[in-house]
């Protein structure tokens, strides 16, 4: 499971390529592809999966109509990256940089001084075609950080300027190189536009003295991603529908029509609902009883700033699962769900564990209230207990992984009733 896991990992350096990995996975485990522009011939017992964009996949199974709602265990593909932007190239004290911006909220220092790379995608004009090609730059690139001796403050505190500080060396050569000569050693002819990022190129690795621990570009949030394929794929036989989204643009707000707060999802369970000849009324009956874990990795506690946990809800590297709530709702989980998603990992065997805020810290948002938004169901957010997030290299305990995969299998095998004074959970 971890080499499988390492692998994904260092394979999918954009949200594009961990959507490519996943339908690959998902065609080698019997799942057949949708489209939204075709007809769905849906089957109980059937695997399939729809993908958008590129960058977003929804897998769901078919199990036993007769107790039709859905189970959903969504993440997010995306992570911080530096988008590079259109005639990239810039010439200064005879080197050429690449003019780039910032995606998402990252540790934009922690990119400096490592090697990183060019990735995502590129769209050519193939006759009179448009079409779609995932790029990997075969080169790698650095940041280089202005030296101590000539800036003697760094150390008392660093302000990243992200036109000035995060430009990538690229070449030696000035003005004679042009821009199509780097989108070409990208991408090759014909490249009307690209989404392309600069992300970190250094390989998965695990650490620590029992080799507890791993360290990667992108655990938040591929981590979540990959653990949702490998418990769809392996959970024994359920009621009504399991999925698997992999939303992107979570990292920028989720406002896109691949994003949470978009119509991928809510479109997807329509479909399924009529492919399975359910009226509407039923499919409102379904999202009624239906369940959705929002699953994105959580702070733990820092052992070397412990005074930014909560000073009564310890979240611990190694301890399981993490239940995230929040007062005002970043999180979705309330007492109801927190309660349901427990007794479903309790009866599994799977350790959990709480996280709150410190009150006086602003809190991470997921996708998970956005999601919730355009279907009304029960949710709970959940994740992986990580530290470091954001950066370009994060970390978690392993064992941590494992419980996560173990208890979204469980949460696929669970039935969840939904009765006028609770739920039944089996």
């Amino acid at each position: 499971m971890l080499q499988s896991l390492l692998k994904f990992l260092d394979d999918s350096k954009t949200a594009y390529h961990a959507v490519k990995n996943a339908a690959e996975l998902l065609i080698e485990n019997g799942f057949i592809r949708l489209l939204e522009t075709e007809d769905w011939d849906i089957r109980e017992g059937g695997k399939y999966f729809v993908a958008r964009n590129g960058s977003s996949l929804i897998a769901f199974t078919i199990g036993s109509p007769d107790t039709f709602s859905y189970k959903i265990a969504a993440s997010h593909t995306d992570s911080p990256a530096l988008k590079l932007k259109e005639q990239p190239l810039k010439c200064s004290a005879g080197c050429t940089t690449l003019n780039v911006e910032p995606y998402g909220g990252g540790i934009w220092y922690s990119f400096l001084d490592r090697p990183l790379t060019l990735a995502g995608r590129a769209v050519k004009r193939v006759g009179s075609t448009v079409k779609e090609e995932l790029v990997t730059a075969p080169f790698t690139l650095t940041i280089p950080s202005v030296a101590i001796h000539q800036n003697r403050n760094v150390n008392d505190g660093f302000t990243v300027n992200p036109q000035i500080d995060l430009l990538p060396l690229f070449s030696l050569a000035g003005e004679e190189l042009s821009n199509a000569t780097l989108i070409g050693k990208l991408a090759g002819e014909n490249v009307l536009a690209y989404d392309l990022y600069l992300v970190s190129a250094s390989a998965p690795y695990v650490f620590g003295l029992n080799e507890e621990f791993l360290a990667s570009p992108r655990l938040d949030n591929l981590t979540s991603v990959y653990a949702s394929l490998q418990a769809l794929l392996s959970h024994e036989d359920s009621e009504g529908v399991c999925v698997a989204a992999l939303l992107d643009n979570e990292e920028v707000g989720s406002l896109t029509a691949q994003g949470a707060d978009g119509d991928f999802l809510e479109k997807t369970l329509r479909r399924i609902a009529y492919a399975l000849r359910f009226d509407d009324n039923e499919y409102y009956k379904a999202l009624a009883s239906s369940f959705l874990l929002s699953v994105d990795n959580a702070h733990a506690k820092h052992p070397n700033h412990p005074e930014k946990a909560d000073p009564t809800n310890e979240t611990l590297l190694g301890k399981g699962i993490v239940i995230k709530s929040h007062a005002n709702k970043a999180y979705i989980t309330d007492a109801t769900s927190s309660a349901v998603i427990k007794t479903v990992f309790d009866n599994a065997g799977v350790k959990h564990q709480s996280f709150f805020n410190h009150s006086d810290a602003r809190s991470g948002s997921t996708l998970g209230a956005l999601a919730l938004r355009h279907t009304g169901m029960l949710g709970a957010d959940i994740g992986i207990a990580q530290l470091a997030m954001h950066s370009a290299c994060e970390c978690f305990a392993i064992e941590d992984y494992q419980q996560m995969t173990e208890g979204l299998r469980a949460f696929f095998a669970a039935s969840l009733v939904r009765t006028d004074d609770g739920v039944i959970v089996r």
